[in-house]
């Protein structure tokens, strides 16, 4: 019989009392603080609603090296009976091995038995493999008689959200756009745009890690692409990656039920060479 809810939140509370244990100097970070409180105080009864997801990261240590792997961990509300969503990086990893790497991890978790708690022993299988792929990735380094001129493909994304209000996924956003290279900007409150535009693979990067499962009203409406040879800087329409703070009308009441001035934001978008996206995003011409 598959576990209820409850049951698999309980033993995930089981697991991070485990993990905390066994990492007690700061190398697991909880991605929110109160993330546990939370479904603890929901088995308690105190909380009605279901608690956001338990996100963390595991910093592992390579073996013989100073050189240190995150292991990005999501635990959907089913884990143990549904897989975690686990994602690895390290700057010693090239692209193409962390991606190899992130293939071979989620395929052993998925030779594990559903119902096991997976978490510990996928640290362990990451310790004691990484090192193989930071050998890989410095033989890649390794220069070539004739140097070629990297290729890449720009890329552009639309993101359309309900709403986004909650000042931990705004930080998210940012920190995000940030430490990939991305420019763009985020639109907050109602409704919430998102546009990024950088190398491709770190556009779609930044759209797996800032998904996750109960972020039901999120969607790319609209995505750009295109070979570039060299740098991409002259493709983009943005210099930096802001959060826009428009004039918002409405209830600021509990809610937060409050629109966002959508003529102020087809302005910032005329600016930025971008009124046609205003139609893709809203199923209506912009007019001024």
């Amino acid at each position: 019989m598959a576990a209820t809810t409850r049951e698999c939140l309980e033993l995930q509370l089981l697991e991070m009392e485990m993990l905390l244990s066994m990492f007690p100097n700061k190398e697991l970070v909880l991605e929110n603080p109160n993330s546990i409180l939370h479904t603890r105080r929901y088995l308690e009864g105190i909380r009605e609603s279901l608690p956001s997801i338990i996100e963390f990261l595991i910093f592992v240590n390579v073996q013989k090296s100073e050189v240190k792997a995150e292991m990005h961990v999501s635990l959907p509300h089913s884990y143990p009976q549904e897989e975690p969503q686990v994602f690895v990086r390290s700057v010693a990893l090239d692209r193409q091995q962390q991606n190899f790497l992130n293939k071979e991890l989620v395929s052993y978790i998925h030779s594990l038995d559903r119902g096991e708690l997976c978490i510990s022993i996928a640290a362990q299988w990451l310790q004691d493999n990484i090192s193989t792929y930071i050998q890989n990735s410095k033989q890649n380094d390794e220069p070539e008689c004739e140097i070629k001129e990297a290729t890449y493909t720009f890329h552009r994304m639309w993101i359309y959200s309900h709403h986004i209000y909650r000042q931990e996924l705004r930080k998210k956003i940012l920190e995000y756009a940030k430490r990939l290279n991305l420019t763009g900007f985020c639109l907050t409150g109602k409704p919430g745009v998102i546009c990024i535009e950088g190398v491709k693979e770190q556009c779609e990067e930044f759209w797996r890690d800032i998904r996750y499962p109960n972020w039901k009203h999120i969607s790319c409406k609209h995505s750009e692409s295109k070979e570039v040879t060299g740098k991409i800087d002259d493709l983009r329409l943005f210099n930096s990656f802001e959060e826009l703070a428009l004039t918002a009308h409405g209830d600021y009441g509990l809610r937060n039920d409050y629109h966002m001035d959508l003529g102020q934001f087809l302005e910032y978008l005329k600016q930025h060479k971008s009124e046609h996206i205003f139609h893709i995003l809203f199923g209506v011409e912009g007019k001024y």
